[in-house]
């Protein structure tokens, strides 16, 4: 009997990436294919399992971990002080409520700047610790060995340029990146990181056309917070686009009231508590 065996076929990419075929996770090989055929894609962040459902039934095809749980989960001011024991338990609860997307973790700020092999101890926890498919990190040329490491330890890498919020305190707050000179360096960047091995590349914050070129210039898919309408893909913080945050940034379009809705559920409640009229008979057990 031979001791060889057959290869296992490839499941060919879903015909549509956004609400596609369920059945198996999205890969990186998915997004590649749908950059290709020229197909935009959104891409949400999820902090805990019910939500991560919620957007996985929805046909998400990407579901960020986002270090901006430190301001929307946490409560800080910044995502500088979340920690990788911070994101783990949530990064393991969306992959456990999700089934089609790919999860993908930010490795926070401190985890994985000093080293390759820091990044690769990081990465290594999100992903054999809660599961993660992918992970995500800030900055351009001077990440790239850890983006190599990375890539050949096995880990896909989501990059990300422009205004990178880990590194706020550097830039002078929140501002537009890659105006003028700065947008030559951007280039420059997200090419050696196409180079090194990332499979995607976040771009916050920058104006429409350097995103515009920078998409037509990657055969990785690039993925827009605040950089136009151009890039292959758009991402932004659930809170946001559900309309919880008070003061969103100019690139946010709210798609519901959240806020609204949930204040008038809360005083309803608390109206029907004290008056007696909750619980009713209905909701009493005999």
């Amino acid at each position: 009997m031979s001791s060889s065996t057959t290869p296992t076929p490839t499941t060919p990419p879903t015909t549509t990436l956004y609400g596609g075929a369920a059945g198996r996770r999205v890969t990186v090989r998915d997004l590649a294919a749908a950059k290709e055929r020229g197909e935009r894609w959104p891409m949400v962040t999820a902090y805990d399992a019910m939500t991560a459902r919620v957007f996985d039934a929805a046909g998400i095809p990407v579901l960020l971990v986002g270090d901006s749980a430190a301001m929307v989960v946490y409560g800080y001011d910044s995502t500088l002080p979340v920690t990788v024991d911070d994101l783990l338990p949530l990064t393991a609860a969306v992959v456990r409520g999700s089934s089609r997307a790919l999860v993908v973790a930010d490795l926070p700020f401190g985890s994985y700047q000093g080293s390759p092999a820091q990044a690769l101890e990081s990465a290594a926890r999100f992903m054999k610790e809660a599961g993660a498919h992918a992970v995500k990190l800030e900055g351009g040329r001077r990440i790239l060995p850890q983006v190599e490491a990375l890539v050949s330890a096995g880990v896909p890498v989501m990059a990300h340029l422009g205004l990178t919020p880990q590194s706020v305190n550097v830039l002078g707050g929140y501002r537009v990146q890659g105006r003028g000179q700065s947008g030559d360096e951007l280039m420059a960047d997200a090419k050696d990181l196409e180079r090194a091995g990332a499979f995607s590349v976040v771009l916050e914050c920058v104006p429409a056309e350097l995103a515009h070129r920078v998409t037509t210039s990657l055969a990785i898919p690039t993925i827009g917070i605040g950089a136009g309408a151009q890039t292959d893909a758009q991402v932004l913080v659930w809170q946001d686009l559900m309309g919880l945050t008070p003061r969103p940034a100019k690139f946010v379009k709210r798609y519901a009231d959240l806020a609204g809705d949930m204040d008038r559920a809360v005083r309803a409640f608390a109206a029907d508590v004290t008056s007696g009229a909750f619980p009713a008979p209905e909701h009493t057990y005999s």
